[in-house]
């Protein structure tokens, strides 16, 4: 059989002890802590404008004013940057089969009983669920942030349609952090997780109990 989506331009195996194998490019790791980077000033900004409680978060940007202007610019660098992983990635995120049975069996997935999941590829279930809940939460909060952009945008929308917006943009912002949070979580909770992103590489016992599919591919050309 020919190769499917699993392996991604750069992914390699270097035979050692241990087997080194390459998970990330470091296009694609430069790409990531730019989006990263992007969500968490964007949550921080966001929160100060959010509520008077969290206004002494705007100390962190230079005051109230400043902190206004820069949010939606750090958003569109946001959008961007996550454009570039998305087109990196969406392949390998298309849902499959047995991602099905991953999230039926999510029990044994908490109980690290891996010997009862079914192979993966290069990303879980859990991990392609972040990544189009991330994709659909940034275009709605792309496009509702535009709406609110007075400074540029104004003169094209209603007040009606700026207060739908504003309740749509501020939605959307609480469920991307909830979403990012847990992304954080499981990446602290499966360790070498966060390594992979900030060394690239991962040992081939970790790609071999994590992500065997992918592993195998990847070894032998073939799904």
């Amino acid at each position: 059989m020919s190769r499917t989506f699993e392996v991604a331009p750069g992914d390699a195996v270097h035979p050692g002890d241990p087997v080194i194998v390459d998970r990330y490019t470091t296009g694609a790791r430069i790409n990531h802590w730019i989006t990263a980077a992007s969500l968490v000033l964007l949550a921080l900004s966001g929160l100060a404008l959010f509520h008077p409680r969290l206004f002494f978060l705007t100390s962190l940007f230079g005051g109230g004013s400043t902190t206004r202007m820069i949010h939606p610019w750090i958003g569109v660098v946001l959008f961007f940057s996550f454009l570039g992983l998305f087109f990196r990635f969406w392949k390998l995120n298309l849902w499959k089969r047995e991602d099905g049975t991953w999230m039926a069996r999510l029990r044994d997935v908490l109980t690290a009983h891996d010997e009862k999941l079914p192979e993966v590829g290069k990303y879980n279930a859990g991990q392609k669920l972040v990544f189009w809940l991330m994709s659909v939460l940034i275009i709605v909060l792309i496009a509702s942030g535009l709406v609110i952009w007075q400074e540029y945008f104004a003169q094209y929308t209603t007040v009606e349609q700026k207060r739908i917006a504003v309740l749509v943009h501020a939605i959307a912002a609480i469920v991307i952090i909830c979403v990012w949070i847990v992304h954080v979580y499981a990446a602290i909770w499966v360790r070498g997780t966060i390594s992979a992103m900030t060394r690239g590489k991962v040992t081939g016992g970790w790609a071999w109990r994590h992500h065997r599919r992918w592993l195998k591919e990847l070894v032998t050309g073939k799904t």
